[in-house]
């Protein structure tokens, strides 16, 4: 088996992946804050931990690997939206507004990350669905001395855990002195933390043995990661931005909740991302959401989901990531090539059947070492050169790039084809039998996609159903999924031939 070897933060060492059940290998990422878009450096880390995520199941073997991502759905910044639209007069309670926000931010969020190729995780979610786990370990931290309630708060004593720091390297007086902590009379000591904290009439709340309130941010993904993945799992990742106080937060609170456990064996943290390089800032006029980048922005056309990710995976992911307009073109246009190849006529090429097709073993172990991206994309190139389509298509697979979306986006032959040679302008009604015949196609088409779909539930890789979406609406088709499977309609703007490429 394949030795998989990662850098751990908590010891800042290279070391050997050992999971603590092969059978059973755990990884959590935090999550986004979902009150708004996505942006650039929200995904950095999604790209990264989707790639680990894509190795652990190619070694392990797909049953054999969990991935947890949670959403934080309570947050001050939440609230003020919902307040915000609740003044404009929108409808509903407050829970209402906010459950709404949180529903739509997150399905921008899926759309987002699942044009950026990365599968869902096997577990998302939300920290208001485990509200009373958070309430239970609180109430365990009481029992244990570790945490006090003042003033309808609750709080975590940072001096009661010896370990405190070992995460970011520094004491508890060290973070004193060179931090701004929250000041507050109940506080036992400056570094406690908030488990719990009081909502007032306006505010969403629970009720609590502390009245009612909601949970402190560090809390949540505690709670989160025991109930899904137990007291010890392989591996947490989030980016370096969370390393303290939140991630150093959570270490605290969990092994002192559940003594009985280490909490997360290896730690893995992505360095920030910069644009242009400088640090992206709305005040330097260089940030931008995911989505501003696939649709387009200031007037400059979008970039398809597959560049991002193939710029992201040119930095390693311990290394600061500088996104510039000159990397998107040079990876754009490497893909391009790619596709080029791939797609080219059988007739120039000889046929290779790669529905199969597994990685070299050099492209595995680039990865195991310590996800050296950069690494395993100079094999891609190398593939590509040597026109071994067997090698190449595995190689970009395991990368999280789907081959024969590849060639619908970017392979010139393809475009041509559906620019200069399919007719438009087809009305159904007006075709008789010629009708009925594309009506049936239709049939064999949603069969086809149901089909499809079902796989991508179960693999959480969507790269193939959106694909396959988006060529039926430019053909005219109107696209219905249920629970019952998906059904195909023309609408007016059917145009038949452009079936043919399906």
């Amino acid at each position: 088996m394949t030795q998989i070897r990662l850098r751990n933060s908590l010891t800042r060492k290279v070391e050997d992946f050992q999971p603590i059940d092969p059978k059973n290998v755990r990884m959590y990422l935090c999550g986004p804050t979902v009150y708004d878009r996505a942006h650039l450096g929200n995904a950095r880390p999604v790209v990264v931990f989707d790639v680990l995520y894509r190795l652990l199941r190619h070694v392990y073997g797909s049953e054999h690997v969990t991935y947890v991502r949670n959403f934080t759905d309570v947050d001050d910044k939440i609230n003020a939206t919902a307040l915000a639209r609740k003044a404009a007069g929108a409808e509903g309670s407050l829970e209402d507004l906010i459950r709404a926000r949180t529903e739509e931010t997150i399905g921008w969020y899926h759309a987002d990350m699942d044009a950026l190729g990365a599968l869902r995780p096997d577990h998302e979610p939300r920290a208001t669905d485990y509200i009373g786990a958070m309430i239970a370990m609180i109430e365990t931290l009481i029992a244990d001395g570790h945490a006090y309630a003042a003033e309808g708060h609750v709080l975590f004593r940072v001096r009661s855990y010896k370990e405190y720091g070992a995460l970011s390297g520094r004491t508890v007086d060290d973070m004193i002195a060179g931090a701004r902590v929250e000041v507050a009379p109940f506080k036992e000591d400056p570094m406690d933390f908030v488990l719990w904290k009081p909502s007032d009439d306006e505010l969403p709340g629970w009720e609590s043995p502390w009245g009612r309130g909601r949970p402190g941010w560090h809390i949540e993904c505690s709670a989160m990661s025991y109930e899904l993945l137990g007291a010890s799992f392989d591996i947490h990742g989030g980016g370096i931005d969370l390393q303290f106080p939140h991630h150093e937060n959570e270490i605290a609170q969990s092994c002192c909740a559940h003594p009985e456990g280490s909490f997360a064996r290896y730690w893995l943290h992505n360095e920030m991302l910069q644009v242009e390089g400088k640090k992206m800032s709305k005040s330097l006029g260089n940030f931008f959401t995911v989505r501003d980048l696939l649709d387009g922005h200031d007037g400059e056309k979008g970039i398809p989901g597959e560049v991002i990710r193939f710029v992201f995976l040119q930095t390693h992911y311990t290394k600061p990531m500088d996104w510039t307009a000159e990397k998107a073109r040079q990876a754009e246009k490497t893909l391009r090539r790619i596709a080029e190849f791939l797609g080219a006529d059988p007739l120039t090429k000889p046929w290779i059947d790669t529905r199969y097709a597994k990685p070299p073993q050099e492209f595995v172990d680039a990865l195991a070492n310590d996800l050296n991206t950069a690494l395993a994309l100079s094999l891609v190139h190398k593939y590509l050169k040597e026109q071994d389509e067997f090698k190449l298509v595995a190689a970009l697979r395991l990368l999280g790039f789907n081959d024969q979306i590849l060639v619908q986006k970017f392979s010139q032959f393809h475009f041509e084809a559906a620019d200069n040679e399919f007719s438009s302008g087809y009305q159904l009604s007006t075709h008789g039998d010629e009708a009925q015949g594309y009506a049936n196609r239709l049939n064999e088409l949603g069969k086809r996609f149901s089909e499809i779909r079902k796989v991508a539930m179960a693999t959480k890789d969507f790269g193939l159903v959106d694909a396959l979406k988006v060529s039926l609406t430019e053909a005219g088709v109107e696209v219905r999924m249920s629970k019952a499977g998906v059904e195909l309609l023309p609408g007016p703007d059917f145009d038949p031939a452009k079936l043919e490429g399906l």
